[in-house]
């Protein structure tokens, strides 16, 4: 493997500035990369190399004429497999889309191309965002770099795997209810979910309309604060896209990597930790803590009682704009046809396409949706989970007037063996117990890693959550979090992962 696949997106982007590599090197040495452990980890559905390289050598020519677009121009960049990208595939890991090709660019994507960067394919995930280990995917799952028997979280799972395991230095994933998160802490890397409207949601293919949101996949918090830079901001095209200018991430992230916390006040959520959290999570969790109050944070407990039923909202809420969002997918317009024998009516082709186009676990949560939405049982469960919904951002209200972030573990366990939780829906949406509460308030949240759990010496991550806007405040504490981590360590965590060259499952 070239040394060029471990280096930062920042490192990239100052050796592309100085001029001692081209965006055709960087972009062909990750397609290299792709093409020797990718049969292993699966974190791709489609791999667009001339593309990549034509945009790459666009991107040179900009540069040899002094007109770089950007910071990042020529770092090449993973999409999740959920945002529309014209002329690409996206499928949304389900085959109910295998095959639809978008005559348009998600937002998201349309500023990954303004800004330079060359997109190298597509990213594996759970079936239409459902999920937390990948293996929901249509197209099989995506193996975790540090073990490939292990899940590499989920949804995204696939652009987690692809950065962890060097096949791109960025990525674009999203979070509904901790997808972006909970891979990043299960695979070793950064996560970030901004505040909801502060990224576009555009071309998103829509798992829930209120919770989703995209956000950047990385292996430092600085490669994020970047990558947030280029993506952020409002658009016209989004109703609910937030209107006000932002402050620069990247400089927040510069500022936290000097280590000082001094000033800052760190409220521990009281509910996310005790029984079922794994042990050694919960001992790197404290030794987070521990830096954190050595660099100058004031840390005290918070409670927030709401927190105990933000799994059992979501659960509703979720279904309940999924099956309303799905219904389009009817064999009418686009996608998946499947058509009976005989004389089918509308009715039957429809029926036929969407048993065999749509997975398990999708059923699944369109009946539990369409069922807490019908008549009579709408204010008894969608409509109560919306006042819990209420009531946890009054819990963020609260204990954002006395602290300045909020920490837990972003995961109760490390990374799970694949197969193990796969017929046991209950256990799999336990993966998400932290993260959840974020998605229903709308504030944003960073995972950053923490250390190798004692018990299988695997990853874990830390969560950062801040009040809505304030973004900053996440990069600022996940970046001086990361510097204190890696000072102990010696390096980066992702550095004692285990080679892929070679590997077999």
């Amino acid at each position: 493997m070239s040394d060029v696949t471990r280096r930062t997106a920042a490192a990239l982007a100052a050796d592309l500035a100085a001029g001692t590599v081209t965006s055709v090197e960087l972009t062909e040495a990750h397609l290299d990369r792709i093409a020797a452990v990718d049969t292993d980890v699966h974190a791709f559905l489609h791999v667009d190399r001339e593309g990549a390289l034509a945009d790459a050598a666009e991107s040179d020519a900009r540069r040899a004429r002094g007109e770089a677009r950007g910071v990042l121009d020529g770092v090449p960049i993973a999409v999740k497999d959920v945002l529309a990208t014209r002329g690409l595939p996206t499928t949304c890991g389900s085959k109910i889309l295998e095959g639809w090709v978008p005559p348009y660019d998600a937002t998201v994507v349309t500023r990954l191309r303004e800004a330079g960067l060359p997109i190298l394919g597509k990213t594996n995930m759970d079936e239409f965002a459902m999920g937390s280990s990948t293996e929901h995917s249509a197209y099989g799952p995506t193996h975790n770099p540090w073990d490939l028997d292990r899940i590499p979280g989920g949804s995204g799972g696939g652009s987690a795997a692809a950065v962890a395991a060097f096949e791109a230095p960025l990525a674009i994933g999203t979070d509904t209810g901790g997808s972006i998160r909970q891979p990043g802490a299960v695979t070793g890397t950064v996560g970030v979910k901004p505040t909801y409207g502060g990224v576009s949601r555009y071309g998103l293919v829509a798992l829930a309309n209120s919770l989703d949101q995209a956000g950047p996949v990385t292996r430092t918090v600085l490669d994020a604060a970047m990558l947030h830079d280029v993506i952020g901001g409002h658009d016209p095209r989004d109703s609910t896209s937030i209107q006000q200018e932002w402050p620069s991430f990247t400089e927040a992230a510069t500022v936290g990597a000097t280590g000082d916390m001094t000033g800052v006040k760190v409220g521990v959520i009281t509910e996310l930790a005790g029984d079922g959290w794994q042990p050694g999570v919960m001992a790197r969790f404290q030794d987070s803590i521990d830096l954190l109050v050595q660099a100058g944070a004031e840390v005290v407990e918070v409670s927030c009682p709401s927190f105990v039923h933000a799994l059992a909202a979501y659960y509703l809420i979720l279904p309940a704009e999924a099956s309303s969002n799905l219904a389009k997918f009817d064999a009418m317009r686009y996608g998946l046809r499947v058509t009976p024998e005989g004389s089918p009516s509308a009715e039957d082709v429809m029926r036929a396409t969407r048993d065999a186009g749509f997975g398990d676990e999708v059923k699944r949560r369109i009946i539990l949706g369409t069922y807490a939405l019908s008549s009579g049982y709408y204010e008894a469960y969608y409509g109560q989970a919306q006042k819990i919904r209420t009531l946890i951002s009054r819990d963020f209200d609260a204990a954002f007037g006395r602290v300045d972030v909020l920490v837990s573990p972003t995961a109760p366990t490390t990374a799970f063996k694949l197969g193990e939780k796969l017929d046991d829906p209950i256990a799999m949406y336990l993966n998400d117990l932290a993260t959840i509460p974020a998605n229903l308030a709308g504030v944003p949240g960073i995972s950053v890693p923490n250390g190798l759990a004692d018990e299988d010496g695997l990853p874990s991550g830390l969560q950062v959550l801040a009040p809505a806007l304030a973004d900053d405040r996440v990069y600022r504490v996940g970046a001086a979090l990361e510097a204190l981590h890696e000072k102990e360590w010696g390096g980066p965590l992702l550095q004692k992962a285990p080679a892929l060259e070679g590997a077999t499952r």
